[in-house]
């Protein structure tokens, strides 16, 4: 009898550290109190190392308006600085566009990126960019891409051993009836870029996150039109990637994203709800869910659960010292902060 028992404890041992999983909450508050824009969404964050941490998103009268930029804040110790405006689609004295998602990403090597669109709507806008040596103190002029090339479309590259940078990326039909994932890849230097295309036909799918795992083994989570985050597989360090595949995860044609942690864990941060009838049915509520193998996912956090409301397109990222950092879209007027601790 007692061998038995002994395999039943084996067997549910390795599901224990997910179950039993406690969030210690460190600081939870908004970006900024008053701010020179009407409305914001679509926060990115990156750790610059020595306990700060820079958020961007953008802002202005309304998303799509001619008037909105990439804003910026640093945190320091508990405290953000007054936002402060990094990008614009401003071109000449007659000519100005608004700009979309932001994204920041620090290479290996200290070069500190903002990707983010310039453009009328996700269908025809174009991808620039900027650097900085700084940690965002000062930045260079913004540039193109490659014509064709998008980079991260809403969630954050990664770096591989080698110095790849691969870009959870996507695009828009101009009759909006098709959305297709597909990762761009660069090398260490955002230089060198070339397009791996994955097979949509099964559902429609843009910003995808990317999870990474061992032997070169990567996982894509994507928002989709079906109610549902559906997943790809790669074998090969992003070379090839399996068919389009739906997850237990519920999604309301929403924005998620995801980290992998530094023990392996996956953390994602999701809305767990399907979609109504309007856009923003479905993104009152958002979730912290928790997996080893992404596969199987387990919610341990419950960040917003209101009846109606708008809490979306978080990001989430993991310092050097182990703490997550996440940040999100309140209502579409500020950036919700949130840093934590996983306490097993």
């Amino acid at each position: 009898m007692l061998r038995y028992l002994s395999i039943v404890i084996i067997l549910i041992f390795p599901y224990l550290s997910i179950y039993a999983q406690k969030v210690e909450i460190i600081q939870s508050t908004t970006i900024f109190e008053k701010a020179p824009f009407e409305a914001c969404h679509a926060s990115t964050l990156v750790d610059l190392g020595k306990g700060k941490i820079m958020a961007a998103w953008f802002g202005g009268k309304h998303e799509g308006s001619k008037d909105v930029v990439i804003w910026s804040s640093i945190k320091t110790g508990t405290q953000w600085s007054q936002p402060i405006e990094i990008a614009n689609g401003i071109k000449n004295d007659t000519s100005r566009f608004a700009c979309w998602n932001p994204v920041l990403f620090k290479t290996k090597n200290g070069t500190l990126f903002l990707h983010y669109k310039v453009g009328p709507n996700p269908r025809a806008w174009w991808a620039e960019y900027k650097t900085s040596v700084n940690d965002g103190k000062t930045w260079s002029i913004a540039k193109k891409l490659p014509n064709g090339f998008l980079g991260p479309i809403k969630n954050k590259p990664i770096q591989l051993k080698n110095g790849v940078i691969l870009y959870p990326s996507s695009t828009e039909s101009l009759d909006e009836k098709t959305w297709k994932i597909h990762i761009e890849k660069s090398d260490g230097k955002g230089k060198n870029w070339k397009k791996i295309e994955i097979n949509c036909d099964t559902f429609g799918v843009i910003q995808p996150s990317i999870l990474t795992y061992q032997n070169g083994k990567l996982q894509l989570l994507c928002r989709s039109r079906q109610n549902v985050i559906v997943e790809s597989w790669s074998e090969d360090n992003g070379e090839t990637w399996s068919k389009l595949k739906a997850t237990q995860l519920p999604n309301p044609n929403s924005g998620s994203d995801a980290v992998t942690l530094k023990d392996g864990r996956k953390l994602l941060i999701y809305n767990p709800l399907t979609a109504g009838k309007n856009w923003w049915e479905g993104r009152s509520t958002l979730k912290l869910a928790i997996s080893t193998d992404g596969k199987n996912w387990q919610d341990i956090y419950t960040l917003e659960n209101h009846d109606k409301g708008e809490y979306s397109y978080p990001a989430i990222i993991q310092d050097k010292s182990g703490n997550i950092h996440i940040s999100y879209t309140a209502e579409r007027k500020n950036i919700t902060y949130i840093e934590l601790k996983l306490i097993d």
